[in-house]
C-alpha cells in the first residue's frame, strides 16, 4: 500500500525550458540560440547537479565559447533561471491535496548547489515535507543509494513509496530500492486519476 510520494521537479512541478528562460533576455534569433546552447549545456549541468563544479566555473567555461559581448547576458541568465520556471498546471494542488489526505510529499531533484540556496525563493517548493537536492546531497538519480537514502532519512519504507518523474531511468533506479514508480508525462489529470486509483486522492 502507497502511502508516501516522492516528486521530481524539472519536467514534473515546473517545465524546464531553457529557451523559454533565455528569451526573456534576449531577442535576437543566433544569439539566443548559442546562450542557449553553451549555458544549459549539460557538461557543465550534470557537474553542477552532483555538486563537483561551481557557479564560478561554470560561468568562465561558458565565457570561453561565447563572444565577449554575451558575457554579461550569459551570466544575467545563469543567475535568474530559477525564477522563470513556469508551475505544470494542476500539479501544485495535487501535492497540497496529498498533504491535506496526511500523505507525506517529498521532493527529490538533480539540482545545482546555487538553486538549493534560493530554494526558498521558489513557491512551489514550499508545498513539499521536505527537499533533497543532487548537488547538497552529494549523490544523484538515478543512483540506487540516493533513494535509499532519502527513504532512510525521511523515515519512508521504500514498499510504501511512489515516485513521480518524467525520466525512465530514474525510475529503473528507484524501482531497485523498492520504490513504485510512475512516468509522468506531462498530464497533471491522468496523475490525478493514477493516485485516485491508489486511493490517496
Amino acid at each position: 500500500m502507497i502511502k508516501h510520494v516522492i516528486f521530481d521537479f524539472g519536467q514534473v512541478m515546473v517545465r524546464f525550458d531553457p529557451a523559454y528562460m533565455v528569451g526573456r533576455y534576449v531577442s535576437d534569433v543566433a544569439d539566443a540560440t548559442l546562450l542557449e546552447t553553451v549555458v544549459f549545456d549539460r557538461l557543465y549541468w550534470d557537474r553542477l547537479d552532483a555538486g563537483i563544479i561551481t557557479d564560478e566555473e561554470t560561468l568562465a567555461a561558458c565565457r570561453a565559447r561565447l563572444p565577449e559581448r554575451l558575457w554579461a547576458v550569459a551570466a544575467e541568465i545563469y543567475y535568474n533561471w530559477i525564477y522563470h520556471i513556469p508551475e505544470i498546471e494542476g500539479m501544485g494542488e495535487i501535492v497540497a491535496d496529498l498533504r491535506a489526505r496526511g500523505v507525506r510529499v517529498i521532493l527529490l531533484s538533480n539540482i545545482s548547489k546555487y538553486f538549493a540556496s534560493h530554494a526558498a525563493e521558489i513557491p512551489s517548493l514550499s508545498l513539499f515535507e521536505r527537499c533533497f537536492f543532487s548537488a547538497v546531497c552529494g549523490k544523484c538519480k538515478p543512483d540506487t543509494s540516493f533513494f535509499a537514502d532519502v527513504c532512510a532519512e525521511s523515515g519512508m519504507d521504500p514498499a510504501e513509496t511512489l515516485f513521480v518523474d518524467d525520466n525512465a531511468g530514474n525510475l529503473a533506479g528507484a524501482a531497485a530500492c523498492g520504490i513504485t514508480g510512475y512516468l509522468f508525462d506531462g498530464d497533471a489529470l491522468r496523475l490525478r486519476a493514477y493516485l485516485e486509483a491508489l486511493q490517496l486522492l
